[in-house]
């Protein structure tokens, strides 16, 4: 019987930590949609480095970091400066969704950049 109990526990908490994953997933496209309708991809590839850094660098550059997600976000959202390869800097374009401010898709947009 102790047997059967912990076999359910051990099923239980499995199931609820895959639900918790399937809930927080990635929807790539919707991330993709967004980076095209506010011209992200002017400036950034995915895989290749244009005036701002590929967004595989970034997610190299950021992974393993346990503030990645919210530096991203503060990065996307503030307008602080983004420095060019050349060596000047320009205020980084604000991304806006749509309700404004919608944080879902923009924390969908950086989870989908860390990623990569």
């Amino acid at each position: 019987m102790k047997k059967t109990k912990a076999t359910l526990k051990i099923a239980l908490l499995t199931s609820t930590f895959l639900l918790c994953n399937l809930a927080q997933a990635v929807d790539a496209e919707a991330a993709k949609a967004l980076a095209r309708q506010n011209n992200c991809l002017k400036c950034h590839a995915i895989d290749k480095e244009k005036d701002g850094p590929a967004y595989h660098a970034v997610a190299e550059k950021f992974k393993g970091k346990p503030n990645a997600e919210a530096r991203l976000i503060e990065h996307i959202t503030s307008g602080e400066k983004a420095k060019f390869p050349d060596g000047h800097e320009e205020e980084h374009k604000v991304v806006k969704t749509s309700p404004p401010k919608d944080m879902e898709q923009i924390k969908n947009l950086v989870q989908w950049i860390l990623s990569l």
